[in-house]
């Protein structure tokens, strides 16, 4: 469908793909924009009835594109206005507004998650309704621009998990709530599709029902208003210098930050390394 993102049509399941396995899918504007393109395409499609979001490669995403070449020559063709009303209006276009309408889009949509989901990887995850985790997945949330974590995770856990800027695994995700399943990493795609699979059997005007009222609850809590306001706060600690890339981190054009480079001295070693 596009230059970073690959949409086919499998039956009645749109099977979207995060396709740059370079770099570990990282999330360019363009990929983001190619995302969002192709859930529209999936909603035009009355045949399509559920949507199955995976990502190429190794590791779901990486989180943010900080500086691979086709984000930089795209920042420079495409910028936006200098100083903090372009840095806030790029931050809100591309994770927030964009995780909001994905959240509620009218059909089930499914993560299939392997490897790492780091950061914005999370964001976008965990924008979608179900999330089927490899046994190797690791989860990295922080307090980013599109703050669901306290509703994914709980308060209390969401405050322990982010203060020690850890990974959460695939197992401890699923007994969070974060996960529904966990299958071995060689079963992932077949254990998604079925799932997939039995959802799309189900009335697609009451799939669409159900999730808009369970979204509806969630945004008579206050989902809506606490991410939008979260990410005031997302902002001040970017302009405050808390978010930034470590230094002299860099592996074929992509860079980290901070706060990844800690998580991953101390993570676990993931099932595949026994």
């Amino acid at each position: 469908m596009g230059q970073q993102v690959d949409y086919e049509k499998i039956e009645r399941i749109a099977r979207v793909t995060l396709n740059r396995p370079r770099y570990r899918n990282a999330q360019s504007r363009v990929l983001l924009e190619e995302l969002d393109a192709a859930f529209g395409e999936a909603m035009k499609d009355d045949d399509v009835r559920v949507i199955v979001l995976a990502g190429a490669g190794e590791h779901f995403s990486s989180g943010h594109d900080l500086g691979t070449p086709e984000e930089k020559e795209d920042r420079e063709q495409r910028a936006y206005a200098d100083g903090v009303r372009g840095i806030f209006q790029r931050s809100w276009d591309l994770y927030v507004d964009m995780s909001l309408r994905w959240r509620d889009l009218p059909k089930p949509t499914i993560a299939s998650v392997q490897g790492y989901c780091i950061f914005g990887g999370w964001i976008v995850a965990s924008s979608m309704d179900l999330i089927v985790a490899a046994d190797d997945a690791m989860f990295l949330p922080a307090h980013f621009q599109y703050f669901s974590v306290p509703w994914d995770l709980g308060p209390r856990k969401t405050k322990e998990i982010l203060w020690q800027g850890r990974f959460v695994e695939a197992e401890e995700a699923r007994e969070l709530g974060l996960v529904s399943q966990v299958v071995p990493r060689a079963e992932l795609d077949q254990a998604t599709m079925a799932l997939a699979a039995r959802i799309a059997r189900t009335d697609p005007f009451v799939a669409r029902m159900i999730k808009l009222s369970v979204n509806q609850v969630q945004d008579a809590m206050g989902f809506r208003t606490a991410v939008q306001s979260a990410h005031s706060a997302y902002m001040l600690m970017q302009m405050g210098g808390r978010v930034r890339p470590s230094s002299g981190d860099e592996e074929a054009g992509v860079r980290r930050l901070g706060g990844v480079a800690r998580a991953l001295e101390e993570r676990p070693p993931s099932p595949s390394e026994g």
